[in-house]
């Protein structure tokens, strides 16, 4: 996949701009190889499995999800994703600013449905699979803002925003929407723990970095730490640490011509073979072949863009007449 889309902790990025905040990403991972590793970004993000499956993380919860289905993130939440079974993976992820949303005046539709949404006490559920009639329309909603984001055309922009309200009414009819605007205590303090240590990793990569030193700023001892942390996101620190190096590691490689040597030591490996044996089991390739296959995807036969994705929109848990749309 190209490491250039893939989240970093706390994203400072725009999505879209600032007259339509809001951005559809296609990526698509080879077998065993999906680890999206934890981050979290103040705007809202659906995340809608084309091909394969993948395990999600959403703070302390985890979701299963197969071709057909999707998962929405709220604004803020802490999330991973996860290769499930080994299967290569293909998704979309829609990320969009909340405020976005707002009427021009305050009127009905921001009082009954809008404005709970942003107060997350009318949200979508965390995992959407095709079990009921309204879940299957929020996917096909969700299929069709993909479709018009994959191939804008003038006044799109009219069409994806008129799909969302389209999904708020879906979930504002009783017993429907989640209430999350009030967390459990415990489960608060384990987020914010966790993005805490994460945050500090990412701070401080590019020199060596103890777990005693993590664990010092939980406060735990090192043994504890070492347990909370791979509950949370699965890997262990020094797991998580040099996933997060090798992606700073091929943005360099993507975007400067500096030698691989040097990026390894700008971004916290001491020794080059460490480097490329670690870089090749994150990315299974050599730094020297991600940068050659990055920077000509079409000579060495990778994925370009987005060409390789119509046949996916025709899955078969998208099919629906209701608010089918003349595309």
């Amino acid at each position: 996949m190209d490491l250039t889309l893939r989240h970093s902790l706390r994203e400072d990025r725009m999505h879209g701009d600032v007259t339509f905040p809001l951005a559809a990403y296609w990526m698509e991972y080879a077998p065993g190889e999906v680890n999206v590793d934890c981050h979290w970004h103040d705007e809202a993000e659906f995340l809608v499995v084309l091909e394969g499956e993948m395990l999600f993380q959403i703070d302390t919860e985890y979701f299963p999800v197969r071709a057909g289905e999707a998962v929405f993130i709220d604004s803020g939440d802490i999330h991973a994703g996860h290769s499930l079974n080994g299967s290569s993976c293909t998704y979309c992820a829609i990320v969009f600013d909340v405020r976005w949303l707002d009427s021009t005046s305050y009127d009905a539709v921001q009082e009954t449905c809008v404005r709970p949404f942003q107060e997350k006490k009318k949200t979508f559920p965390r995992h959407i699979s095709p079990d009921s009639g309204w879940k299957r329309q929020l996917l096909f909603l969700l299929r069709s803002m993909i479709n018009c984001c994959r191939a804008p055309y003038a006044g799109f922009e009219a069409a994806v925003k008129g799909y969302f309200y389209l999904m708020l009414h879906e979930i504002a009819i009783e017993n429907r929407a989640c209430n999350r605007s009030e967390a459990r205590s415990d489960d608060r303090t384990r987020i914010e723990r966790l993005k805490k240590s994460i945050l500090y990793i990412q701070l401080h990569y590019r020199r060596p970095i103890r777990i005693g030193e993590l664990a010092e700023q939980i406060p735990m001892s090192e043994g504890q730490f070492f347990r909370f942390f791979k509950s949370m996101t699965r890997q262990t620190p020094v797991e998580y640490l040099n996933a997060y190096r090798v992606n700073q590691a091929a943005e360099l490689l993507l975007h400067t011509e500096r030698k691989i040597s040097d990026i390894a030591l700008e971004v916290g490996f001491d020794h080059i073979s460490y480097f490329v044996k670690v870089f090749r089991k994150t990315l299974n390739c050599t730094p020297s072949d991600f940068r050659k296959q990055k920077r000509n995807p079409v000579q060495n036969g990778a994925l370009q863009g987005e060409t390789a994705f119509p046949v996916l929109w025709r899955h078969s848990a998208f099919q629906s007449e209701k608010y089918k749309p003349n595309l």
